[in-house]
């Protein structure tokens, strides 16, 4: 048990320095500690749920989080987040684990040539905000990440967003993902919950430590750090699926 109590505190403190829901922290490690990934896959989106509600809340109190901007990819989020129960009962284990690996491929070749800073004006439109939270949704909470590790791709690299407020939203949205993708996952029988809500507590002790830390940060580190993380994980999930 002890081992997932680490697990936990290690990914709640990724999770807020890095404004990620997790997943693509906890899917690896629980991996490597003997569990299948789809049990996998319900845990991490428990503790994606917990953590990005209490680090969005950490973020608001700052400042760093807009609700408005947030809101309309956050319900498309939320709406493809609901179809995720309905691919991971259908869709095999290796499949599942491709698709993972597809979603950090893409962050890290457009987080790699995003600016850390850009004088660009934001692009703000609902309706595109509402299509990019769908498809990330459903993507995303299928292969047990809250979506973040490609928000932040995209809001920096393609919307011209600021990389800490990018950070900040993408925490958000995984607020509307991860929720749903959770009653999506416990509908179809595929959440642990005393397993996930036990990491889930330990991880906010780290969401803390890790939201404090990432404020005092500049962007500049903060952006090699993140990027760095991504192939770190990448390499490790792939050696795994292998």
């Amino acid at each position: 048990m002890l081992e997932f109590i680490i697990a936990g505190i290690i990914t709640g403190f990724f999770s807020g320095f890095f404004g990620i829901g997790g997943g693509t922290i906890l899917v690896p490690i629980l991996l490597y500690l003997g569990l299948d990934i789809k049990t996998a896959i319900g845990v991490s989106v428990t503790q994606m749920m917990l953590s990005s509600i209490f680090g969005s809340f950490l973020n608001y109190k700052k400042g760093l989080l807009k609700l408005n901007d947030g809101i309309f990819i956050g319900i498309g989020g939320a709406i493809g987040a609901s179809f995720s129960g309905l691919l991971v009962s259908n869709l095999s284990p290796k499949i599942l684990g491709f698709l993972f690996l597809s979603i950090l491929l893409f962050a890290i070749t457009k987080f790699f040539y995003a600016p850390y800073e850009t004088d660009k004006e934001e692009i703000n439109n609902k309706f595109l905000f509402l299509l990019i939270g769908f498809v990330v949704g459903i993507l995303a909470i299928s292969v047990g990440v809250g979506g973040a590790v490609m928000i932040t791709p995209i809001l920096v690299g393609i919307l011209h967003y600021n990389l800490k407020k990018a950070v900040s939203l993408s925490l958000f949205f995984v607020v509307f993902s991860a929720t749903s993708g959770f009653l999506s996952l416990s509908y179809h029988n595929l959440v642990d919950y005393k397993l996930g809500f036990g990491i889930a507590i330990f991880s906010i002790i780290g969401t803390f430590i890790g939201i404090k830390t990432y404020h005092t940060i500049n962007t500049k580190h903060h952006k090699k750090q993140l990027l760095w993380w991504y192939i770190l994980i990448f390499i490790l999930t792939t050696i795994k699926i292998l």
